[in-house]
């Protein structure tokens, strides 16, 4: 039954995967003396960035976003500018909740608004490309059983295996190691993003696992 949307999903995913890695090693290519740890905020604006312009128009091409019931250019406008506050709200909401976990406050606070940036990019934007700037929406489907396609769990799966990833990525921190990757906030960054390509292999794949037992509500 779906088949199809778990194969675009699956896809998708890949491609979305791939600007991950290409975020990672083009500028590697480009850029003279880059690299994930010695140039830690270049790299985490990169995969923002990549993730942020292949979410976008993967989500577009594939026709997942919700369609407007207007088609006014004023409501068009509209949504686009409640998208980008919901995003700036998500960065400052990401870098408080850091903060009071234990980040320093006012030292590394570039290091701990480029993580918020990147969790953003890694969870709010998706949350927006799959069902537009509508908080009641978001609620729903992070509610239990709130899921109405295969897209919402896919976005449940990704979104939280992004959240534990960074949580998990903190652990090691406080460790007398001294090793590069325990500079705040490279554990946290690479944990998030590892965790978000976890989610984008595991989603499709228990989806698809699990399709003949998938049952979901009339939107």
């Amino acid at each position: 039954m779906w088949d199809e949307e778990i194969r675009h999903m699956a896809s998708s995913h890949a491609i979305m995967a791939s600007g991950v890695f290409m975020a990672t090693v083009v500028p590697a290519v480009l850029v003279p003396g880059f690299s994930v740890y010695g140039t830690h905020l270049l790299w985490q604006y990169s995969v923002a960035g990549v993730v942020a312009v292949v979410n976008i128009s993967l989500f577009w091409l594939l026709g997942v976003s919700p369609p407007t019931k207007k088609h006014t250019i004023t409501y068009k406008m509209s949504r686009l500018v409640r998208s980008c506050l919901y995003l700036l709200l998500s960065c400052l909401f990401f870098h408080t909740v850091v903060v009071l976990y234990g980040a320093p406050l006012l030292e590394s606070a570039l290091e701990t608004f480029s993580l918020a940036v990147l969790l953003t990019s890694l969870t709010t934007l998706r949350c927006v490309c799959v069902l537009g700037p509508n908080v009641q929406a978001w609620i729903r489907v992070f509610s239990r059983h709130g899921a109405m396609s295969v897209w919402d769990t896919s976005l449940q799966m990704v979104v939280g295996c992004s959240v534990v990833g960074a949580w998990l990525g903190a652990f090691p921190i406080p460790l007398d190691w001294d090793r590069p990757w325990q500079v705040w906030p490279v554990s946290c960054s690479l944990g998030g993003v590892i965790g978000y390509l976890t989610g984008l292999v595991v989603a499709p794949a228990w989806i698809h696992w699990h399709r003949k037992n998938l049952t979901y509500k009339s939107k």
